[in-house]
């Protein structure tokens, strides 16, 4: 059994990142910049966008944390919106989810600029990516190929499961191991809550990727020997031996599952660190054609 491990590959992109910054500096170039709004006071959420702002000084890029309270109408963020999309200096911008009810998510997604939706959510860059053409892909599917790929974990003609069908990850993710090329051209699975007999079709996957946001869902009965599995769950179950009283689980029993498989994603340290780390990517990418759209 070997670690997929989203902590040292994730160090590996932000040096690599970094040293293109570097590049840049020194020939005088306008580095990355990437801005987050954060609509109220969600905790979790602050923590994401933190480790964001975190992280592009880590690289050195230029950040901006536009934090609006949860009593913001949509039109005053949807007018935010705008400001960044004509705001020459920002490269890519992000807009942290969930949004209070008053919000319609979809319109505000719909309302970023494509070329500065590092995030890859709007439908322009969802339809490339389904398309296989080249465009922001959503940071967590983006991070889970940079895994498998950097593992040289074989992803041909192998049958690849995802469980869950979010537009965030189990969508794209199964359009992306089907897509030709490496990491993909797998046969895949998607299935979600209204799957029939599930463990049937898991026993069944060479591959498999669970985002379900169910603590230990996936049993080592569920899942074949030598299986890869990519846990991208992540929830606080209560654990009073810990200081914080809570502890990160995946949705895979891990202790269990460990032991039969040939890669696994740890939670944490898995998944997560990849997502930030794919974000910063797609920031520089936003960076490089606005470079090239301008010369």
């Amino acid at each position: 059994m070997e670690l997929l491990d989203g902590k040292k590959i994730s160090s590996d992109i932000k040096a690599e990142i970094t040293a293109e910054v570097n590049k840049m500096k020194k020939n005088g170039e306008k580095v990355p910049h990437l801005a987050a709004i954060i609509v109220g006071n969600d905790g979790a959420s602050l923590t994401y966008v933190g480790s964001k702002v975190k992280a592009c000084e880590l690289v050195g890029f230029e950040s901006t944390l536009i934090k609006m309270p949860s009593t913001t109408s949509e039109t005053e963020l949807l007018k935010k919106i705008i400001e960044l999309n004509e705001d020459d200096n920002i490269d890519g911008f992000i807009v942290q989810l969930p949004l209070p009810e008053q919000i319609d998510t979809q319109r505000v997604l719909m309302a970023i600029d494509p070329s500065k939706d590092v995030d890859g959510f709007h439908p322009e860059n969802f339809g490339k990516m389904a398309l296989d053409m080249s465009t922001f892909i959503p940071a967590t599917p983006f991070g889970i190929l940079e895994l498998l790929e950097r593992y040289n974990v074989e992803t041909k003609g192998k049958h690849t499961v995802v469980i869950g069908r979010s537009h965030i990850v189990g969508r794209p993710m199964s359009i992306l191991m089907g897509r030709k090329g490496f990491p993909g051209n797998s046969t895949v699975t998607l299935t979600h809550s209204y799957t029939k007999n599930i463990a049937q079709i898991t026993t069944q996957a060479d591959i498999i990727i669970t985002a379900l946001g169910v603590p230990n869902y996936l049993k080592a009965e569920m899942i074949k020997d030598d299986a890869v599995v990519i846990d991208v769950g992540i929830t606080r179950v209560a654990d009073e031996t810990d200081p914080r009283g809570y502890k990160i689980t995946g949705d895979v029993d891990f202790e269990m599952v460990s032991k039969k498989v040939s890669y696994i994603t740890p939670v944490p340290g898995g998944v997560g660190p990849m997502t930030i780390a794919m974000l910063l990517k797609n920031t520089l990418l936003a960076r490089e054609q606005k470079r090239l759209s301008l010369e």
